[in-house]
């Protein structure tokens, strides 16, 4: 049979399809921030029934209004997520005030478990970004549950950690965000490692603009920024700004933007650790991460960072992966 001109424009010029595991706070948000911006059709999926065809249909009705033509499908299953570019997996349950990263763990594993193993029989070539906490350990087994190169699996932390940091020091000294740039590196919880010599103010370091008593004082607001949401809200946890990390990258893969990012990345002797995903700063582009990037650090940042990969090794190992 004759395939002509128009059906093979249809299949090549197709837009990106982009899964969102978990239509919570998170997953919701993930979706509506990635049609607006057009990165693509859209499946929300979620064991709830109603829940993900009710918030796509919303979602998709939004469209007329916001000036996009993205689809959205619902769906409790998977089916209708086969042959996904992204995958974005946000399912898991969220902290309860009181309730650390680590009692997240084995509950959480077995979620991201079930969910990877059903997105790997639909979508051989999808790149995965997790969300689901305790970040850093999802990440590690989302890679060995999938057996997809570590280049194709990432964690989104550090573009999150990295925004608190920039918008307390943003507000700290009265300037635009968009002169802010900072970097968080390590695991992404308590033992987080902001770098204030690399955050500037349009070029300038903050260690010259603040004294170090105030510097301090941000770094440990960024390090607690999660805890602090859940605090104040105390029935979920943040989404707003980690959806809005997630589509960052999600952008930068599917427009291969070779956009340098902090992210939860797999480590091969970098930074001095070898066989684990620990937030780093990435190229992120239409191949996944496509370059770690390795900064100088002081002995006393090297020692922060290998505190912070100490203890996502500690999680890693209670999973036994």
């Amino acid at each position: 049979m004759q395939v002509g001109k128009a059906e093979i424009l249809s299949v090549t010029n197709r837009r990106p399809k982009i899964t969102v595991v978990g239509a919570g706070n998170v997953g919701a948000s993930v979706a509506q921030y990635a049609v607006e911006k057009e990165l693509g059709d859209v499946v929300l999926v979620d064991v709830i029934e109603g829940v993900p065809q009710g918030k796509a249909l919303d979602l998709q009705q939004a469209g007329p209004i916001h000036r996009y033509d993205s689809t959205l499908v619902g769906s409790n299953g998977y089916d209708e997520t086969a042959n996904s570019d992204i995958v974005v997996i946000t399912a898991g349950l969220a902290r309860k005030p009181g309730m650390t990263r680590d009692d997240l763990l084995f509950k959480n594993a077995e979620i991201v478990g079930a969910v990877v193993e059903q997105i790997v029989a639909r979508s051989r070539n999808a790149i995965l970004v997790l969300v689901t906490n305790p970040l850093d350990a999802m990440v590690q087994l989302a890679w060995k549950k999938s057996g997809f190169p570590t280049t194709r699996v990432v964690g989104m932390a550090g573009v999150l950690d990295s925004a608190r940091f920039r918008t307390f020091i943003a507000r700290e000294l009265n300037v635009s965000v968009e002169n802010v740039t900072a970097f968080v590196l390590g695991g992404h919880g308590d033992t987080m490692v902001p770098l204030p010599r690399y955050s500037t103010v349009a070029g300038i370091p903050i260690t010259e603009l603040l004294p170090k008593a105030k510097i301090d004082e941000l770094v440990q607001r960024t390090a607690n920024g999660g805890a602090e949401i859940v605090a104040l809200l105390k029935t979920g946890s943040a989404y707003y700004a980690p959806a809005a990390s997630a589509v960052e990258m999600v952008e930068a893969i599917l427009k291969d933007k070779k956009k340098i990012l902090p992210c939860a990345a797999y480590l091969d002797g970098q930074y001095g650790v070898r066989g684990l995903y620990v937030g780093v700063p990435v190229k992120l582009g239409r191949e996944g991460v496509e370059q770690v990037i390795e900064i100088k650090l002081t002995p006393d940042e090297q020692a922060a960072f290998d505190k912070s990969a100490g203890a996502v090794r500690e999680l890693v190992d209670k999973l036994k992966i």
